[in-house]
């Protein structure tokens, strides 16, 4: 228990000393995976938070547990575009048996943030691995628009000449 405090602790002291460094940061700019705030006592607040322990839970490559958090996420608001791209994302990392799935939670995370550029980067690698070129190409396309480092990584993926950076798809916690 106490090691959890500290954990806390320690966690807390990384955001403050984030927030410092972005306050002081000349351009400020928002990607599409950064946490998205907490708001404090509103309904949303819960899909946020089982959303943010997702995200912890992904990162440590607990894609069952994350999968499980981003399902209560969107039990509670259906809306989080990132929780459909991250629950994908866990999908997707659990074997083929899941693509079908994954495949309907980026398009899910796409209807609702049609600029959701890592979710047309992930699409695109899962299109490939079903050996659906064309879509993973018509993604690539459209990322190309949008991100053109994450354009080039998944150029990469589709002709098979990159490597894979596993979290390159995925959504950060809400702050």
């Amino acid at each position: 228990m106490e090691a959890m405090r500290m954990q806390h602790k320690w966690w807390w002291i990384g955001v403050v000393l984030g927030v410092v460094v972005l306050l002081r940061s000349p351009v400020v700019r928002a990607v599409e995976s950064d946490p998205l705030p907490v708001p404090k006592g509103t309904p949303h607040e819960r899909a946020v938070s089982a959303y943010n322990e997702g995200v912890t839970l992904m990162r440590d490559k607990h894609y069952a547990a994350a999968q499980e958090k981003f399902e209560q996420a969107l039990a509670l608001d259906e809306t989080l575009a990132e929780a459909h791209n991250n629950l994908a994302f866990s999908l997707r990392m659990q074997g083929t048996h899941n693509f079908e799935r994954a495949l309907h939670h980026y398009q899910r995370a796409l209807d609702l943030k049609p600029d959701l550029a890592r979710a047309y980067m992930y699409r695109g690698v899962l299109f490939t691995q079903m050996g659906d070129l064309a879509r993973a190409r018509a993604d690539h396309a459209k990322l190309l628009a949008l991100d053109q480092e994450l354009a080039a990584k998944l150029e990469s993926i589709i002709t098979g000449a990159g490597g894979r950076d596993e979290y390159d798809g995925l959504a950060v916690p809400y702050d």
